[in-house]
């Protein structure tokens, strides 16, 4: 086991732990030391197997249940096994091209798992060293130009666990193997037949055509290069590629070349930072509360924040609000000491300012409310206009105001001339419209267009008249005097078809009393 620290894009000088009681505990004391940050462990096992399948087109929650089932037929005393959807076949019924990958043997991490659950270390995921190579081949050939990728390639790159070779096709990852060097531990004189027994591996499972060109790029330190380029010479269905390792760190702006591909391996986990290669199967517990935390913390800040900038907001409003507050108290002043200096110099008024808008105020009350004859006026005039058969011969309009003496009180009598001179009597409020436009009445005499002693059609249009009048709001109407005299214990007189200048028989006379 070897623990780095990921800090500024940059690693740490790793520690090493045996794979004893004495290095796990050595490891349970790191971790207590720096545990509370999140774990990415990368398993780089002989034990790690990859298989192809072909599953039906499935999508959805089914293509998810038909693979994990396939997967645990497959794969059935490990939990960290994952199936990776590589596209769909050409051929047939166009199935799904499926790579099955697991660590067979999870005794292997279990000492280390469970240390970091003990220590409650926020594991993020498990991590395969081979996926992390596909990604670490794409950023060479990235850097290597616009030249199109092979369509089979083999990465070798040398390892804390030995020689791993990785085979892709199409840029999908379908093998890999860890090779473990010769007794003599001579890197170079083991990649090129264990090239060779690769290469026949991926031809006997028809990977790989007999005719097919196999790219093989070899990832060593630099002292190295010149020599491994000797040993490794192309053949017919081979191509080498001998890179130094400081070219892949300068794809990853990795500061110094590593002697190993495990750090740039960790380079490309911690800056990528993917999803768990396999599942963790519950132990991501302290993960999950890690991420919670660190999201309510964020939230806290950002709503501290908020508070904070809202806070100054109102001390900013507040102090311009005091300016301004200011400026209109001492411009207040400045108009008060000059409406002051310009009325000392004025003669004195004949009435005060409160008398002077009191009387302004009347003069718009009486303006509104005073007993003006214009509304039953032109109520009267509006009923004429749809009453073509009534003509009107005589108004007599006044304004009653409750308590006011009558003519009869006054002793005089309408028309007439008094011997002496008498005092006005003082007009009463009430008959100005103050507080409130007093009661109108209005007499109204008219005539009946119709034929000779025709009392049916008179009297009809007398009616109808009277009750277009008294649908006005606020408006009564009584009817003070008919054309003729229809009571029962009245005597007739006169003879019908011959005209009477005596009398008017079209003539009737209506009280209209309108209460605003």
């Amino acid at each position: 086991m070897q623990a780095w620290q990921w800090h500024g894009g940059a690693l740490s000088h790793a520690a090493v732990f045996p794979p004893t009681r004495t290095g796990v505990d050595d490891f349970l004391g790191y971790l207590e030391q720096h545990g509370a940050r999140p774990a990415y462990l990368v398993a780089d096992l002989i034990e790690e197997d990859f298989t192809r399948h072909l599953l039906p087109h499935v999508g959805g929650r089914a293509g998810r249940k038909l693979r994990a089932r396939r997967l645990a037929q497959q794969y059935r005393d490990t939990g960290y096994r994952a199936a990776i959807v590589q596209g769909r076949a050409e051929a047939g019924r166009r199935d799904d091209i499926v790579l099955f990958t697991a660590l067979t043997n999870p005794a292997i991490l279990a000492p280390w798992v469970d240390a970091m659950t003990l220590v409650q270390t926020p594991l993020a995921g498990i991590y395969s060293a081979t996926l992390l190579s596909c990604a670490l081949l794409e950023h060479i050939d990235e850097r290597g130009g616009d030249a199109p990728r092979p369509h089979h390639q083999l990465l070798v790159t040398l390892q804390s666990g030995g020689l791993r070779q990785t085979y892709l096709q199409g840029g999908e990852l379908k093998f890999s193997r860890l090779v473990q060097p010769g007794e003599d531990g001579d890197v170079a004189d083991t990649i090129a037949p264990e090239t060779r027994r690769t290469q026949l591996f991926l031809t006997s499972v028809r990977l790989l055509e007999r005719d097919d060109m196999l790219h093989v790029t070899v990832l060593v330190p630099a002292d190295a290069v010149d020599e491994l380029a000797q040993r490794c010479e192309d053949g017919p269905t081979t191509t080498y590629r001998v890179l130094d390792i400081g070219t892949a760190a300068r794809a990853l702006n990795v500061a110094h070349a590593p002697v190993l591909a495990d750090e740039l391996l960790l380079h490309v986990l911690g800056r990528t930072t993917p999803d768990s290669h396999y599942p963790l199967d519950g132990k991501d517990t302290f993960y999950r509360l890690w991420r919670m935390r660190l999201s309510l913390y964020a939230s806290s800040a950002v709503l501290a924040t908020m508070c904070l900038a809202w806070t100054v907001a109102n001390l900013v409003g507040y102090s311009i609000a005091q300016g301004n507050a200011s400026g209109l108290q001492s411009e207040r002043a400045h108009y008060l000491a000059a409406y002051r200096n310009s009325m000392s110099s004025m003669p004195p008024a004949v009435a005060r300012t409160a008398n002077m808008k009191a009387a302004v105020q009347i003069d718009r009350m009486v303006a509104q409310q005073g007993p003006w004859p214009l509304h039953m006026l032109a109520t009267v005039s509006e009923v004429l206009e749809r009453s073509p058969q009534i003509r009107l011969t005589q108004l007599e309009w006044r304004a009653t105001v409750p308590g006011a003496p009558t003519e009869a009180a006054t002793g005089t009598v309408p028309g007439t001339m008094s011997g002496s001179p008498t005092l006005a009597a003082p007009v009463s409020s009430l008959a100005l419209g103050i507080p409130k436009a007093p009661p109108q009445t209005l007499r109204l005499q008219a005539e009946v267009l119709a034929g000779q002693d025709n009392y049916r059609n008179v009297l009809e249009s007398m009616n109808a008249f009277a009750q277009q009048l008294a649908r006005t709001p606020h408006m009564t109407v009584e009817i003070a005097q008919l054309p003729f005299d229809i009571r029962s214990n009245v005597k007739l007189s006169g003879s019908v078809g011959v005209a009477n200048s005596g009398e008017d028989r079209t003539r009737f006379t209506l009280d209209l009393v309108w209460t605003p």
